[in-house]
């Protein structure tokens, strides 16, 4: 059977740190096994984790930024504006659960990542919330992860 799982796009730190996470969930478990200890993750909740990582990796493009068009898409680091209250937010779109360190991350499967996935600079869209509430944005600039990572370390 294929995998019909979508791509998703990880910088390389977020590469490294699944790696490194899913090393650790497959290490044999430290302590004792008789079952009953608060600071240890169940069973249950390690092999959920393990299979979400396995998933992640395995349809990962990673480190490989999007064209630099404009374009929103997995890898592009947005900035938008929510016309109700003119406030501003920046995030990157790409995958949830794989930490990219200091920026917010929005999945393109999320309300406001649906929405803006293949917008334009300057294009407006509407997505509704969880609660209800239809929300409006406009697209204020999106750049391709490593070059915003670039112009943040300047």
């Amino acid at each position: 059977m294929t995998s019909t799982a979508p791509r998703v796009w990880l910088s390389p730190q977020a590469h490294h740190r699944l790696r490194n996470e899913l090393t650790s969930l497959l290490a044999p478990a430290r302590g004792n096994d008789e079952g009953g200890d608060a600071g240890f993750v169940s069973q249950r909740d390690r092999e959920t984790r393990i299979r979400q990582i396995n998933d992640l990796l395995t349809n990962a493009i990673v480190g490989e930024d999007p064209p630099d068009d404009g374009v929103a898409e997995p890898g592009m680091v947005l900035t938008v504006r929510f016309d109700d209250t003119g406030e501003t937010e920046t995030f990157l779109l790409g995958a949830r659960g794989a930490e990219h360190g200091a920026v917010e991350v929005y999945s393109p499967d999320s309300p406001l990542g649906a929405a803006v996935n293949g917008t334009r600079q300057g294009e407006q869209r509407t997505y509704r919330t969880p609660s209800g509430a239809t929300v409006r944005v406009t697209v204020l600039n999106a750049v391709p992860y490593g070059r915003a990572r670039q112009g943040s370390a300047r």
